[in-house]
């Protein structure tokens, strides 16, 4: 944005568009928003075009990223909860040569479960 034009006594003075823009740009980082593309979504406003196709363009990817981000937290969170439980079971005394920590160590499967 260019610098805002001062009062006399040397106070910067916002145009009312100003204010309304850095609204606008609040708003938009506080919706996940990056910086480049608010910025892209100001372009297209500043060029005469509506920006909202590209608004909800943006919107849907980020919910496209938030579900994927969710699925692998849900993943590790399984994974953490499988290993909590072989950490309550575990006793640390019981280790084999060569492991360093039997919780995060696989249990390699043993002749007489075989198939």
């Amino acid at each position: 944005m260019p610098p805002p034009p001062r009062t006399p006594g040397g106070y910067r003075d916002y145009p009312d568009h100003t204010v309304t823009r850095l609204a606008f740009i609040r708003d938009a980082q506080r919706a996940g928003l990056t910086l480049a593309e608010i910025r892209s979504i100001l372009a297209l406003r500043d060029d005469g075009h509506a920006p909202c196709a590209h608004v909800t363009v943006l919107i849907d990817e980020h919910l496209a990223d938030i579900d994927r981000r969710m699925a692998e937290l849900t993943a590790t969170r399984e994974a953490l909860q499988a290993l909590a439980g072989r950490a309550a079971t575990t006793d640390p005394a019981a280790r084999r040569a060569g492991d360093i920590c039997t919780i995060l160590t696989p249990v390699p499967p043993r002749a007489d479960r075989a198939e």
